[in-house]
């Protein structure tokens, strides 16, 4: 505290000076609208940046809650907008309230991903608990991303699109052609489009969705657009490769949706001996 004190008293003349000039100015500023205007403008727009600042900094620290509020508002305005959907040549109809529930959507951050083994993983942070069952598809805005395959009660594993064994029910969109989509494991970003008649006619560029065939993901939902198409070794399929929309690279969060008839489209599947893929 004494040295404090002997500091302070050897600054005493310019403590002093500082004092005087501080008051100085503030009769300046008081009694002279001009210098007075000019003060308040400079110290509003110090202090708006300031506060700007503060908030950019605060923003940035809550992106991570405001994303998963967004996906989660997302999910449910998925779940809505799949009870209004109806067929381009549909009229309307009143319909029951099973039907008008054919999907539930859900939302979840990853937090565990591979994309460079031959069966790619990822890890999300929601399981059970909260709703998530085996079997769900899951996507994001740019596309398909995989399926449920392991669910605990507070986590979730997903099979990657980006996984060898994975076969997702797809269609050329132009055309309503259906194939199976299927990682070849070597590219990353493309994948194999399958079992496409030869003689079908297709272009590159052509968008590949979700054909709404299976129980697993609804019609519509993107998974690429042709990169390339030959002639196959196989005589009666043409050999396409299509680019993923999804860059499982930098997925963050996703959406997961559940066909709540998917037990009983499963069962007629099992009993007739079809692949429900």
């Amino acid at each position: 505290m004494q040295s404090i004190l002997l500091f302070l008293y050897r600054l005493r003349a310019f403590l002093l000076f500082i004092f005087l000039e501080a008051i100085a100015i503030w009769l300046i500023v008081s009694y002279n609208s001009q210098q007075g205007s000019a003060f308040f403008n400079s110290a509003n727009q110090l202090s708006g940046s300031v506060l700007t600042a503060q908030n950019n900094v605060a923003e940035y620290f809550s992106l991570a809650t405001v994303n998963k509020n967004l996906v989660e508002k997302n999910a449910e305005l998925l779940a809505e907008l799949e009870k209004y959907q109806k067929p381009a040549d549909s009229v309307f109809i009143e319909l029951d309230s099973v039907l008008l529930h054919s999907f539930q959507f859900k939302g979840a951050k990853v937090i565990n991903n591979s994309i460079n083994l031959s069966q790619n993983f990822i890890t999300l942070n929601k399981g059970a608990n909260h709703g998530i069952k085996e079997g769900m598809g899951v996507f994001n805005e740019e596309g398909v991303i995989g399926r449920v395959k392991g669910v605990t009660r507070n986590f979730a594993s997903v099979i990657s699109i980006l996984h060898t064994d994975l076969l997702i029910s797809s269609k050329i969109a132009s055309t309503e052609v259906f194939g199976s989509t299927k990682w070849d494991g070597k590219d990353s970003k493309y994948a194999k489009l399958l079992y496409v008649p030869r003689h079908v006619s297709i272009q590159k560029g052509d968008q590949v969705v979700t054909s709404g065939y299976n129980a697993v993901f609804p019609e519509g939902i993107p998974i690429g657009h042709v990169s390339e198409v030959k002639q196959g070794s196989d005589t009666n399929y043409l050999d396409i490769t299509i680019e993923l929309t999804a860059d499982l690279s930098r997925v963050s969060y996703v959406y997961l949706v559940e066909n709540n008839q998917e037990e009983e489209l499963n069962e007629l599947y099992q009993s007739n001996g079809i692949s429900n893929e």
